[in-house]
């Protein structure tokens, strides 16, 4: 997919903050499988919470180590351009059964990520999804006008710059590589990896200019 974007941003919650939110079919169904496997002893409460503890503890900052090290290693970035699951698995990041493509920004490229079906998204990455990534406006809007979704996060792309949206999916996820800011040649991998954001790792913002 590609072209350009406009997208709306973190929604009120519709239900208002006295009433409590109805549970949907998927969560109705997770809370039933989950009390079944632990009434058959395959799970217990105590794994689900240790194992969603951890999930949450996932942030962008392990997105943005595979990215600085691309940036410093050309070697590196070749086998992350290859197969994004190797790379990362390379560094302690274990990507599971994931298929991960990662997405180079070049002069000629900007790429942004989406999942036009729900909210599918590299968590062993980036931690949890924001909103605005989840909501129905980015979902259907980055496909069909990403230029004005990017105008909206403050990113402006130049209109000799093909604008790419590759759409995740259960099986697969995308990473962007954005491009090195310029001015950080002396730079560690410590310092570029501070320059790297979680938008910039989705692809509607660029990394931060030291």
């Amino acid at each position: 997919m590609s072209e350009d974007h406009s997208h709306s941003h973190p929604h009120a919650d519709p239900a208002g903050p006295d009433e409590p939110a109805m549970l949907t079919d998927y969560q109705l169904m997770e809370g039933a499988v989950r009390e079944l496997l632990v009434e058959k002893g395959i799970l217990t409460h105590a794994a689900i919470r240790e194992a969603v503890e951890a999930m949450d503890a996932r942030t962008p900052a392990q997105g943005a180590r595979v990215v600085a090290r691309a940036w410093v290693d050309p070697a590196y970035k070749a086998r992350l351009l290859e197969n994004g699951t190797a790379a990362c698995e390379e560094l302690g990041i274990s990507m599971g059964p994931t298929h991960l493509v990662v997405v180079e920004n070049t002069p000629e490229v900007h790429n942004v990520i989406v999942c036009t079906l729900c909210s599918c998204y590299p968590r062993m990455l980036l931690g949890l999804p924001p909103d605005w990534y989840k909501s129905k406006p980015y979902r259907s809007r980055v496909v069909r006008e990403p230029r004005a979704v990017l105008h909206e996060f403050g990113t402006e792309i130049a209109d000799n710059v093909t604008v790419r949206v590759h759409d995740s999916t259960a099986d697969m996820r995308y990473l962007v590589l954005p491009r090195r800011p310029a001015g950080t040649d002396v730079l560690d991998e410590a310092a570029l990896a501070a320059l790297i954001t979680r938008d910039s790792l989705i692809g509607v913002a660029l990394p931060r200019t030291p």
